[in-house]
């Protein structure tokens, strides 16, 4: 049954630029430009009546946007939620302009070895890590760690959970890997490494959900009868002021906004598009988290039942619940 028929989140996608080169991620090899402020703000006005609640300013790294402390006042000041997932790389030199801002900071930890993290991450950054946690808190900002799980690295969410997340009293967000085009995800997450990971779900300071689990035994999205909601759920706007349909990973065509992304997302080759959302021969077996979240909240299924527990619970710890219902 379908719970809410308006778009709820948008990836503003900054810029596709990174400073770091993640072998399971391919968005820092492609050319980009950088979004602009007026591009923006005509976007949240449209953001805002198309009745989404989040932004998620996400790139490439989207640091590297000079301007993102604007663009993220801009958004508060529209009533948005944000969200802004770095690699620390950068946050030690902005964090006093981002005070205050983000209501979901992520910082991406995918080792509590720094040899290990950096390598996965093609840079040194795991210095930076460390240090963007004392600075956030002596901002009173409230960082989480998100941790991209893999069956190479999933034995090591323990030591991660008793040395920096407790210590510090941050939230641990565990996000499995996904596949999609040909990007190398060091073989993704084992059905017996799927079972570990549910250990974890329903512990202190952790975020897991277990609808991203669930699906994922299920053999992720089946076209035939698709849970996926990429293109209703969440709008995508490109560095290059697009909107991107059905969703970023598919991305099977770009409709310039020029100034009215409202009436673009009714239009008629917009809706058809989004009509495909999880029914193009390349959604099956989809399980991109990015994606699923939305459309988890959505629609009422069995996937909006396991979804819901972590979902309130990461909302009330972050104290952003009551600015969902709004």
């Amino acid at each position: 049954m379908q719970l809410i028929s308006h778009p709820v989140l948008c990836n503003y996608y900054v810029t596709y630029r990174c400073n770091a080169k993640c072998g399971f991620c391919d968005i820092w090899e492609r050319p980009s430009p950088y979004i602009t402020l007026e591009n923006a703000e005509e976007n949240f006005k449209d953001l805002k009546k198309l009745g989404v609640k989040v932004i998620d300013f996400t790139g490439g790294e989207p640091l590297l946007h000079r301007d993102l402390g604007k663009l993220l006042q801009l958004a508060k000041s529209y009533g948005f939620i944000t969200t802004v997932t770095t690699n620390c790389m950068l946050y030690p030199k902005y964090a006093e302009s981002f005070k205050g801002l983000i209501d979901m900071l992520h910082f991406s930890l995918d080792s509590p070895d720094k040899e290990e993290h950096d390598t996965m991450r093609g840079v040194k950054c795991f210095d930076f890590v460390m240090e963007s946690i004392k600075i956030a808190k002596k901002l009173g900002e409230r960082p989480d760690i998100i941790f991209t799980v893999f069956d190479s690295n999933i034995h090591q969410i323990g030591e991660i959970y008793k040395k920096i997340i407790i210590p510090n009293n941050l939230v641990l967000i565990i996000n499995p890997a996904f596949d999609y085009n040909n990007v190398d995800t060091l073989g993704g997450i084992s059905p017996d490494n799927l079972k570990k990971l549910e250990q974890w779900h329903g512990r202190k300071n952790i975020y897991l959900n277990k609808a991203f689990i669930e699906l994922r035994k299920d053999g992720g999205n089946h076209i035939e009868n698709p849970i996926c909601k990429a293109g209703s759920s969440t709008i995508v706007i490109s560095p290059e002021n697009n909107l991107v349909l059905p969703c970023y990973h598919l991305g099977l065509k770009e409709l310039p906004i020029n100034g009215d992304l409202y009436k673009l997302y009714y239009s008629k080759n917009a809706q058809e598009l989004i009509k495909q959302e999880g029914t193009h021969p390349k959604c099956e077996g989809c399980v991109i988290n990015c994606y699923m979240q939305p459309s988890f909240s959505v629609a009422i299924n069995k996937y909006w039942f396991m979804a819901l527990p972590s979902t309130l619970k990461y909302n009330y710890m972050k104290g952003t619940w009551k600015q969902l219902f709004k």
